[in-house]
């Protein structure tokens, strides 16, 4: 079917498709017999009323109306292939010709992919923080575990370093206590002062159970945040903490090994597959980032528009899930750089724009390079949803097929492969100097880190 194509913009075009009437004609064809099952006229058995009947009754209007609202998908999107042209948004369609019997005519305005240049990916140059070493990473899993199954006993003398306490806090301005800053039977471990008060651990050192003590210091949280106050510290309870040896006995006790070696090996493994797959994490960030910055294009202003739109909703919902307000929540927040609230939405806004032109660029080089996705891919990410999510393979594929996420799903892979793809063309280092294979690792290494997490997580509430 002809069609012409017509460039509005760097980011729009409007397509003028005909539909000559031998194309429509199945399209009539359906119209008239679902007509034709759907009425009852005297004379005539249901779904057997001749199409001149039928334009009798009805008008021929109506049915030529449902007949080109059936055919325009089809026919746009032949045209949209013959254009070579990549569709970002829903298009705006309009009828602009119809003569009966002989052809239809009708236009489309479409937002679409710009025309992208990638740069030169062997100049992409970005450097990443040195690993982590997995001895430290072990020796800090092996505290760990052995600080939750330690043993505390109260004891009838002064706390001091690496005691657990039981206290009671209450904070006051001019003498006016604050209810946001007042809590009771706190559990604190002397010595781990983190995210507590500054002072908070001189203040108990020394103190037995019954006594308390009188300090100053800023609140870190809360309606208060960041103001000096008046802090009156009660020791309830006096624990002493016991760890338990590092040996067999542990190990056969929160592992499947006999021996604290065995043990020593597995988490020591998993350790180097975790800081590897951090820091190819923080590679690929910054690769990315490091094209984005490289390659000029225009965005449709339509489509970054819905984009910051969505964005916006959706950070929203989860402040409200959380009972939080953009202020409140920057009170909170240690890592969020903005200070207002125009400018939290600004850096809101500035990722929705950073991460649309990502997906461009993905789908540029991913188009160019030929980059496919098998279905043995889409059935690996099937999998690890399941896993992911606590449901069945299957329950994930009746999710996909009733919303339709399959395409959207294919693609998610498909950006996946080109980004692998622009990581392993660029050049990476760390800050020691030594270049970072970029190689993915493997589905069964990434399984396997994942399973360690949720196994922790598993730990501590099982714990809790």
């Amino acid at each position: 079917m002809p069609s012409t194509v017509e460039k509005l913009s760097p980011t729009r075009v409007k397509l003028t498709v005909e539909i000559p009437f031998t194309d429509l004609q199945p399209y009539l064809d359906k119209a008239y017999k679902g007509i034709a099952e759907q009425v009852n006229i005297p004379g005539f058995r249901k779904g057997k009323v001749p199409s001149t009947v039928i334009d009798q009754r009805f008008g021929r209007g109506a049915v030529l109306q449902e007949a080109i609202n059936e055919a325009i998908p089809a026919a746009y999107n032949v045209a949209i292939d013959e254009a070579k042209v990549w569709p970002m948004a829903q298009p705006q369609v309009d009828v602009t010709k119809l003569e009966d019997k002989e052809l239809v005519e009708f236009t489309a305005e479409v937002d679409i992919r710009p025309e992208v240049t990638l740069p030169d990916l062997s100049t992409v140059e970005v450097t990443v923080d040195a690993p982590q070493s997995a001895d430290d990473f072990t020796s800090e899993r092996l505290e760990l575990l052995r600080q939750r199954f330690a043993t505390t006993t109260e004891v009838d003398r002064a706390a001091k370093d690496g005691d657990v306490l039981s206290i009671d806090l209450v904070a006051t301005q001019d003498g006016e206590e604050l209810p946001d800053a007042t809590a009771e039977a706190i559990t604190y471990k002397v010595g781990e002062e983190k995210n507590m008060l500054e002072g908070l651990d001189a203040a108990v050192t020394g103190l037995k159970a019954g006594e308390s003590k009188k300090f100053t210091s800023t609140l870190v949280g809360g309606q208060f945040r960041g103001q000096d106050a008046d802090i009156e510290v009660t020791v309830k309870t006096v624990s002493e903490q016991e760890l338990p040896d590092l040996d067999d006995d542990f190990a056969q006790m929160i592992s499947e090994f006999d021996t604290v070696e065995e043990m020593q090996a597995d988490l020591r493994k998993a350790a180097e597959q975790q800081v590897k797959a951090e820091q190819l994490s923080d590679a690929r960030d910054k690769v990315l980032e490091a094209v984005v910055e490289a390659t000029d294009f225009e965005l449709p202003e339509a489509v970054l528009a819905g984009e910051k739109e969505g964005r916006r909703a959706e950070v929203q919902r989860q402040l409200a899930q959380g009972g939080l307000t953009v202020e409140t929540y920057l009170e909170q927040a240690e890592d969020e750089e903005a200070e207002t609230a125009d400018e939290f939405w600004a850096s809101i806004d500035t990722r929705s724009t950073q991460a649309l032109r990502a997906q461009v660029i993905l789908d540029v080089f991913a188009d160019e390079n030929k980059v496919d996705v098998s279905q043995q891919e889409l059935t690996e990410m099937i999998f690890r949803r399941a896993q992911q999510n606590g449901s069945s393979p299957q329950d994930e594929i009746n999710h996909m097929m009733e919303h339709n996420h399959m395409a959207e799903w294919m693609q998610e892979i498909r950006r996946g492969k080109a980004l692998a793809q622009i990581c392993a063309a660029a050049k990476v280092t760390d800050t020691d100097g030594n270049v970072v294979d970029m190689s993915l690792p493997t589905p069964e290494t990434a399984e396997d880190v994942a399973d360690e997490v949720e196994e922790e997580k598993a730990a501590e509430a099982k714990l809790d």
